[in-house]
């Protein structure tokens, strides 16, 4: 039989001191002199005691110690995608100071699943954190409200009373819409995030138009519109990845007599997808066809080109989440944060060919 494991009274009658004393050594939260403080550490390493029992400490804060946070898709696709990781890091290296870990919850990657995960129910956590662009009145929220656990949401739609984190996303891609008509593109195209959780793909039809649901893609569509610009053609996708990228500009881009002069899209690895269709098409890029992108991720890869894209704060986002949630831990009042973005001009976008320029297939 395995001998029992020391308890913190053990530690506090080796060291000749109470327990309560004891306590304070490893909690740190109350004046205790150092040289008491040494000789109950002294004492826990004489009798190889790890520490107080996380379990019960949480029971004694009447905190879990957890912030959830729900991803809003499959795991396996966000830890694909450069901007969840780093609004993620950010995130996290807020938090560990402050002595909370992350639960990560995903979305659901089939429409026919449930819309609420079961964790979301279940799972102890002091805080949730609802990411890309949570609504008010989004079903996860409402069970937590249900369950008297508070949130942060991230993009979505702000409330007066939930806390909320954002960036100038609509006015950022204004910007780029902006700057692809003054470098006299008419024929512009955009490719977006998903309208909803069915995740559909594909040219995007009128009767499609009405189901725009997700905060995010409403708002960036919007961008474009406050430009003054009427996309020729809009292609949905079902996530921010290259693959579906490059499927739009295949789509886009393949006829030669309804082709886009430039490319307006919701993120950078869907904007990279769309240039490598280009390059696979034949067309030059900018000289065929012009691409800016949304977020401002380094890719080397995409070389010789470097993306014309709207750049936001990726680790700091992560870190305003983090402040955040310290705050609705403190009892403090709601707020909105909301972070700059930055149109950066690459070499993925320039004037708009005429007729007797001709791309090159």
């Amino acid at each position: 039989m395995s001998p029992s494991r020391p308890t913190l009274a053990d530690v506090a009658a080796a060291a000749g001191v109470s327990v309560s004393t004891a306590s304070l050594a490893f909690s740190g939260a109350g004046p205790i002199a150092g040289a008491t403080r040494q000789k109950v550490l002294d004492a826990a390493v004489r009798l190889d005691y790890s520490g107080p029992n996380p379990l019960g400490q949480q029971l004694r804060r009447g905190r879990s110690g957890i912030v959830g946070v729900v991803v809003g898709d499959s795991l396996g696709r966000s830890f694909r995608d450069p901007v969840s990781i780093q609004v993620l890091d950010g995130l996290v290296s807020t938090l560990g100071p402050l002595d909370l870990g992350v639960l990560l919850i995903p979305g659901s990657s089939d429409p026919a699943g449930p819309v609420v995960d079961p964790l979301v129910e279940t799972a102890a956590m002091d805080v949730a954190v609802l990411m890309w662009g949570g609504t008010t009145d989004d079903p996860m929220l409402s069970a937590l409200r249900r369950r008297g656990i508070p949130a942060v949401i991230v993009e979505g739609k702000s409330s007066e009373d939930v806390a909320s984190v954002g960036i100038d996303d609509r006015g950022g891609i204004r910007q780029a819409a902006e700057h692809l008509l003054s470098l006299g593109h008419t024929r512009i195209a955009t490719v977006t995030l998903p309208f909803n959780r069915l995740r559909n793909e594909g040219l995007v039809d009128e009767d499609r138009m009405t189901h725009l649901e997700w905060e995010i893609t409403k708002r960036r569509m919007a961008g474009v519109t406050d430009a003054g610009v009427t996309p020729v053609a809009v292609y949905e996708t079902p996530a921010s990845l290259v693959e579906h990228g490059r499927s739009a500009g295949l789509a886009l881009l393949t006829d030669a007599d309804r082709r886009p002069t430039a490319v307006a899209c919701q993120s950078d690895l869907l904007a990279s997808g769309v240039v490598l269709a280009a390059r696979e098409l034949g067309l030059r890029v900018p000289q065929d066809v012009s691409v800016c992108g949304f977020d401002g991720l380094d890719l080397p890869w995409l070389a010789p080109d470097v993306l014309t894209t709207v750049a936001q704060p990726l680790a700091e986002k992560g870190a305003a989440i983090g402040h955040a949630v310290e705050d609705v831990l403190a009892g403090e009042p709601p707020t909105y944060r909301e972070l700059p973005v930055e149109l950066r001009i690459g070499t993925t976008t320039g004037p708009a060919p005429t007729p007797s320029d001709g791309p090159t297939a």
